[in-house]
């Protein structure tokens, strides 16, 4: 039999709503709590080492979710839509958590989500620290911001929790803690995956590569790794670099086939870019395009996009088609009146993964995210561990427009 206690409430209605309450019980615990159940782990080729040494397993594992829903900073009084659409992010995100570990707790763990608002702030966060509202976290998740995931480093690393840093991209030598568990990819992941691909798949007697960055800061975020990456893996290749499309016109190659990799997610830059590959295309010009990741969300003309066989890597896809997507759907807006979002996406399947760790194997989670590869909603979870750099997630998607729609290639 199944017990359930909220004391932090779970809301239908709009998030108006939701923040309101939310200001009343935002300090109180957020328990889904479960009949325990003893199974033993299994871990396949590690099952000796954890049957030599068994590992403690939670009563009740207890996890700290630090997200800025920004309470202090919203006057409910005088709030306005656009105040509160502020803190949706981090609404929605809890909201999918939260579905996410109640999903989890089905393998018979008792669970306490202590749910803090970090209110995009450090002195908050400090404030969260030094009151001791961490101390007896199993697993903390968030900030979401990196300046806070920065903060908890020392924390972090002083007590040996581990930390995920759910939503930021940014590369976890930032960071340099080794308990550290990133979820997204960072920019020199996309650059891997695009330049691994190209290697892998075109010849380079007959490919001209070419890198279009304008070279100012934005741009070589995502060239710098580009650049060195392929001048390392593609030296067989014929590797050009250029500021923009109209300057390449001027040195083509009459029969080569080119691939054309734009470092750039300046909207004002990429639609005139995408504009020219397409006029070039249309009098010969045999291309493929490579993009930003940052385009999924841009909405240039698919058209275009297709008639180029673009291709941009991604960390986030969710297939309508999958059962299991429809049914978080489902569940979603019978409990919140509204459609999930990304951010809801991303928060059920960092729950839920987690929770299940949690539950199968105890006190000793951490060393098993190697050995557990996680397909969810929106992406895989593919873990390696850097001694320096802690857990990062290495499953990143290639997805190339096609038939009006993003299919993966690998």
């Amino acid at each position: 039999m199944t017990s359930v206690q909220s004391h932090l409430l779970l809301l239908s209605g709009n998030r108006y709503q939701f923040l309101v309450l939310l200001c009343l019980l935002i300090s109180a615990c957020s328990p889904k709590v479960q009949q325990a159940e003893n199974k033993p782990a299994q871990v396949g080729a590690q099952k000796k080492v954890i049957e030599a040494k068994p590992v403690e397993k939670f009563t009740q594992a207890k996890i700290a979710l630090l997200v800025p829903f920004r309470l202090e900073s919203v006057n409910l009084r005088t709030a306005t839509k656009a105040d509160v659409d502020r803190s949706a992010m981090a609404i929605d995100f809890y909201q999918g958590f939260k579905l996410g570990v109640d999903s989890a707790a089905s393998s018979g763990l008792n669970f306490t989500l202590n749910v803090h608002d970090t209110g995009d702030s450090q002195a908050q966060l400090e404030r969260i620290i030094t009151t001791g509202q961490l101390r007896s976290a199993n697993l903390i998740v968030g900030p979401v911001f990196p300046d806070g995931l920065r903060h908890l480093k020392n924390y972090s690393v002083d007590r040996g929790i581990p930390i995920v840093n759910p939503l930021a991209a940014t590369h976890p030598a930032e960071f340099n803690n080794p308990n550290l568990i990133s979820i997204v990819n960072n920019i020199n992941q996309h650059a891997a995956k695009i330049v691994n691909y190209i290697v892998k798949r075109y010849d380079p007697a007959n490919t001209v590569v070419v890198l279009i960055s304008r070279k100012d800061p934005d741009d070589e975020i995502m060239a710098t790794p580009l650049r060195m990456l392929f001048l390392s893996k593609g030296s067989k290749f014929s590797f050009q670099e250029y500021a923009s499309v109209f300057t390449m016109e001027t040195k083509l190659i009459k029969q080569k086939k080119y691939v054309v990799i734009v470092s750039s997610s300046a909207r004002d830059f990429v639609a005139p870019t995408i504009d020219k590959l397409v006029k070039m295309k249309n009098v010969g010009l045999n291309v493929d395009l490579y993009g930003h990741p940052d385009w999924v969300k841009q909405n240039y003309t698919v058209d275009k996009l297709q008639l180029l066989r673009t291709a941009v890597t991604s960390s986030y896809r969710v297939n309508y088609t999958d059962p299991r997507v429809n049914q978080f759907v489902k569940k979603y807006r019978a409990l919140y009146q509204f459609e999930p979002d990304e951010f809801a996406f991303k928060g059920f399947d960092i729950g839920f993964y987690f929770g299940k760790m949690l539950s199968k194997y105890g006190t000793d989670y951490a060393k098993h995210l190697s050995a557990e590869k996680y397909t969810g909603l929106h992406n895989r979870f593919v873990f390696d561990f850097d001694e320096a750099l802690g857990y990062m997630n290495t499953s990143l998607m290639l997805l190339r427009y096609q038939n009006y729609q993003l299919s993966e290639l690998e």
